[in-house]
């Protein structure tokens, strides 16, 4: 047996966290630098740079039916390994970029690029669990992707103070070659030949209209993609709305860090209670209390006709995303649960659903923002109950 074939529990878990990582650092370790990037490129409207986050989503999504689809055919490694080397040209274009437009072409192929850890990790899971089990080791897996905003903030900040904002990529690049020298020298193929379908255009076709035809599926999927929605716009808002609105100015980070630790405990609780308590009941409980919660925050702010305090708005966002990373891990479990067969064009499908879902909500969103967390409020109400609604739709079928 290959020294690759040995990967412990603990390993596999750590690898595919930190493959999945990479999202979230070219997601959030670019948040501090917005008003460098903004000064620098001599953009008229602050709220423009957010763009260069939604469109990284839009590469994400095509990224995602790219190499998931890949995946099923030539195997997960090599989708893999394509992916990192595609991440890797676009931070190099992001950093050797004059222009505005140059740098989101480049936040758009590391977009693209980054679709292949995000969605084939999700396979590989699949292809060795399923049901509670794949719950719960995405569960673990997401402990680790959600402790990463804590602290890459904090990381791009001090990127920048030592050596500017284009210093970020390549940070990324550094980390993109890591990943390729860890994957290729520990992790075995989950996906043997004998398992694979052939890479043509009639099963690629028949495979997505599998799974497109799938209705829980496609629910579980649009369920996660609505909420996702609100989650992009506070991404999208936070430095905004911490920085800007409440005055915290570089201690920002700090407080963009503390709602992410919610997200992460919540991973972990998951982890430890979805074989006991159900996927479809942990999903719900997390849908259920997003919606009640942004009612409660809705009404009290318009009683008080005033602005939400520092701490008002940290402990109701700390809710929201402890919700969220119990509805990330059940909500994709959920629509994998019946997608074994084809788990890359699976996995695929669902994150471009998602994604495609999200992206012009949370855009959607940030278009009302005017100094106010209101627009954000009201989006985690009415998201979450539109994904109740769709949850419970997918239960009965």
């Amino acid at each position: 047996m290959s020294r690759a074939k040995d990967i412990s529990g603990l390993e596999f878990i750590a690898l595919n966290a930190m493959l999945m990582a990479l999202v979230a650092l070219a997601i959030n370790m670019i948040l501090p630098a917005f008003s460098h990037m903004t000064g620098h490129f001599n953009l008229p409207d602050p709220n423009r740079i957010g763009l260069s986050v939604a469109l990284l989503y839009i590469g994400l999504a095509f990224g995602q039916i790219l190499f998931g689809a890949w995946s099923d055919s030539i195997g997960r490694k090599l989708s893999l390994n394509i992916g990192l080397l595609i991440f890797l040209g676009g931070a190099l274009l992001s950093y050797f970029s004059s222009s505005f437009w140059g740098f989101i072409a480049g936040q758009v192929i590391q977009g693209v690029g980054l679709g292949a850890p995000r969605v084939v990790t999700v396979a590989i899971v699949r292809d060795r669990y399923e049901g509670a089990m794949m719950a719960r080791t995405m569960s673990f897996i997401m402990v680790i992707f959600a402790l990463v905003p804590t602290v890459s903030p904090y990381l791009g900040q001090g990127v920048i103070r030592l050596a500017g904002w284009r210093a970020l990529f390549v940070l990324f690049g550094v980390g993109a070659l890591t990943m390729l020298i860890w994957l290729n020298t520990r992790l075995a193929e989950t996906h043997p030949t004998d398992a694979r379908t052939p890479l043509s255009f009639q099963r690629l076709a028949f495979n997505f209209g599998a799974v497109l035809r799938n209705g829980p599926a496609m629910l579980y999927a649009g369920a996660l993609g609505v909420v996702s929605g609100a989650f992009i716009a506070y991404l999208n808002m936070s430095q905004q709305l911490f920085e800007v609105q409440h005055g915290l100015g570089s201690r920002y980070p700090l407080f963009f860090a503390l709602m992410s630790l919610s997200l992460a405990l919540a991973s972990f609780l998951n982890g430890r209670l979805v074989v006991r308590l159900g996927v479809e009941r942990l999903a719900t409980i997390g849908v259920v209390v997003m919606c009640a919660s942004s009612i409660v925050m809705a009404a009290a702010t318009r009683a008080m006709g005033r602005k939400e305090s520092l701490t008002e708005l940290s402990l109701y966002l700390a809710v929201m995303l402890f919700c969220f990373g119990l509805l990330v891990s059940n909500l994709n479990a959920l629509a994998m649960r019946s997608l074994g067969a084809v788990a890359g064009t699976g996995a695929s499908v669902v994150g471009a659903v998602t994604t495609f879902v999200s992206v012009p909500l949370a855009i959607l969103i940030g278009s009302f923002y005017s100094g106010s967390s209101v627009p954000l409020v009201l989006a985690f109400a009415g998201f979450s109950a539109i994904s109740f609604c769709l949850v419970k739709l997918a239960d009965r079928l």
